[in-house]
């Protein structure tokens, strides 16, 4: 499946000697799935107005707070925008798939047996400063991120050096040979400036990017920052005469003069400060407020248009839900994981609390092409038997579904069902409590969750619990908190998830890898430590071609689902947006993004008013 290294090998350098860069040819984009859409000197992505007027500003809104504006430290609140003053090697198109086109890498070559990629730096490449971006910077960030953040450390594990082969070239060399996701991750990879971070502060002391800032940072890239507020607000301006500002990839795009970000610690503060034009744009989570909270007078004439977009989902796959630790021994019991998704009633659920909005997930990878149905069947089969004694034989021979409540006949059935999974696991129901039938322990968890927002859903879920005799304990805590607890593994249930691309990769080692299992900051959240899950992950990340990794997939999928690591939740496949009518766009949006704020623009027809200016700083 894997091209042998030794095909490709070159004789060993003396020790004395430079590293040379990878062999192969330059070229100015690359693609997962096929030949790139754009050519090498196309003008600017077709969703763009390359005349897009510039000017204006937009104000976005977050929820929590912020405590430094160090963008790469796993530790502290970062503030929100600073993707917008740096640049990466290489950016996406918003209507193709996996697919990447040179920013501040003006060009890319892999060898054939993918062992490295090197990226050649745009010679015109600008700090704000004036100072080039040089390939200097390009190792000194990886290294950098490497050393600072343990889950990029993980997620670049097999990208085992960076060095400098060129008077503008940076090699990136891998442990392994065949990953065909490596030479992209490596161009997402984000170039902070070595000379700024290395400089003197305004205190007059040396900076240390291991600690957190709340100085405003250098960058490259369209915008700046131009106000901090702590915790409250942030605002960029634009950089009028940025390096890359005619770009193809930048043509038609980062149109406002300011982007201003606003904080608030509360929810119901927040929907009601855009209701009173606190900021712009809103995108609404809660059915129940897209059902019942948007009928304001703005709303009625017209200054606040409601609208649902699909393009954010049509390239993306979800999976979320109730989570539980598997590090805990009670949920260490498949039987016990299954009777839990059991006793869920959904479909009430869906009807009393949701307005019939959502659709329950049934997938790791809900919404893409590739997730498991069926049987397992050819290629897919053929991966699968290799694990066969290490998986549930149910993986084989049915397909998964959530269990379904039509009626009260069917909830009944379905909770004997669970109860009888907990009988055989250990537990029996007594005077309406379930005991532990070795320690006479009654079965009792804690929910936590991350503010209030949620907690109507979980007093549903509760009472569910409740009728097979488990007391489920539900825990608000506020974001720090919330966060430090992950990060610990201090929790027995959470409700969280995974975003899945079009073409799943390395990040499944994150998401779902045994070494990640107690790895602080990782995101497999519940712990799984499978040796099968492990084998089907490195299957999809040497995948030679796209049939195999879409196999590989729906293998990775089966199992997961089939071992019940996770109650799943439900999504609706759609963004719902409110936002006030003082913008204008492009009249067709990209396939597979709103495109919101990068490609849009502030109305120059007179339709409608500016903004209100921001409040006075306290």
């Amino acid at each position: 499946m894997v091209s042998s290294l030794a095909n490709a090998q070159e004789a060993p350098a003396p020790a004395e000697a430079a590293p040379t860069a990878a062999e192969g040819e330059w070229r100015h984009a690359s693609s997962l799935v096929g030949t790139p859409k754009y050519p090498a000197d196309f003008p600017h992505f077709d969703y763009v107005n390359p005349d897009a007027p510039k000017g204006g500003v937009v104000r976005l809104s977050v929820n929590g707070g912020f405590d430094s504006m160090n963008i790469i430290l796993p530790r502290g609140d970062a503030a929100a925008g600073l993707g917008n003053i740096y640049e990466t090697l290489m950016t996406s198109a918003m209507d193709e798939i996996s697919t990447e086109y040179g920013l501040l890498a003006e060009s890319l070559k892999v060898p054939d047996d993918i062992s490295s990629v090197t990226y050649r730096l745009r010679a015109e490449a600008r700090w704000h400063d004036g100072e080039p971006v040089t390939p200097e910077d390009v190792v000194w960030s990886f290294e950098k991120l490497k050393e600072l953040s343990p889950s990029q450390r993980f997620y670049y594990q097999h990208v085992v050096a960076a060095e400098i082969t060129g008077e503008r070239e940076v090699t990136f060399r891998f442990d392994e040979t065949g990953n065909r996701e490596l030479p992209q991750i490596v161009g997402q990879l984000l170039v902070l400036p070595k000379h700024w971070w290395e400089g003197m502060g305004p205190n007059g002391a040396t900076r240390n990017i291991a600690e957190t800032t709340l100085e405003a940072p250098l960058g490259s890239g369209p915008y700046r920052i131009d106000r901090i507020v702590p915790g409250r607000t942030v605002a960029l301006k634009r950089v009028p005469d940025h390096w890359g500002k005619d770009l193809p990839v930048y043509v038609g795009t980062n149109n406002f003069d300011e982007i201003r970000y606003e904080y608030f610690r509360d929810g119901t503060v927040e929907l009601e400060a855009f209701k009173a034009d606190q900021y712009d744009w809103r995108i609404e989570s809660t059915a129940k407020d897209w059902a019942t909270a948007y009928d304001f007078p703005a709303v009625r004439d017209g200054r606040v248009i409601k609208a649902e977009f699909e393009e954010p989902y049509r390239s993306s796959g979800l999976m979320v839900g109730f989570v539980p630790n598997v590090r805990r021994e009670l949920f260490q019991d498949i039987r016990v994981r299954e009777a839990l998704n059991l006793a869920l009633n959904f479909e009430e659920m869906n009807r009393t609390t949701f307005f019939g909005a959502y659709e329950r997930i049934s997938s790791y990878f809900f919404g893409l092409p590739f997730a498991s149905k069926g049987l397992p069947q050819g290629k897919e089969l053929e991966i699968l038997e290799s694990v066969r004694d290490q998986v549930p034989e149910s993986v084989f021979t049915a397909e998964y579904k959530n269990p379904v409540v039509a009626n009260p006949t069917d909830h009944r059935a379905n909770l004997r069902a669970a109860l009888q999974l907990l009988t055989d696991a250990g537990f029996a129901l007594q005077g309406g409590k379930l005991i532990n039938t070795k320690t006479s322990r009654p079965v009792s968890f804690e929910f936590l969750l991350n503010g209030p927002a949620f907690e109507r859903v979980a007093t549903r879920y509760q009472a569910d619990l409740k009728l097979i005799g488990i007391d489920l304990r539900i825990r608000v805590v506020e974001s720090s908190q919330y966060v430090n607890r992950l990060r610990a593994r201090d929790f027995d249930v959470i409700y969280t998830g995974w975003p899945e691309s079009y073409s799943p990769g390395n990040e499944q080692l994150d998401f779902f890898g045994s070494e990640a299992a107690d790895r602080e900051a990782s995101r497999n959240w519940g712990g799984i430590k499978d040796p099968a899950v492990d084998a089907l992950i490195r299957r999809v990340i040497q995948a030679p071609d796209r049939e195999t990794l879409e196999a590989a997939v729906a293998a990775l999928d089966r199992v997961l689902l089939a071992n019940h690591y996770v109650v799943p939740g439900w999504t609706l496949r759609k963004a719902r947006v409110a936002y006030w009518d003082r913008f204008g766009r492009p009249d067709a949006l990209p396939e597979y993004n709103i495109g919101f704020p990068e490609i849009w623009w502030a109305k120059t027809d007179g339709k409608a008013k500016e903004p209100p200016p921001p409040p006075p700083v306290e």
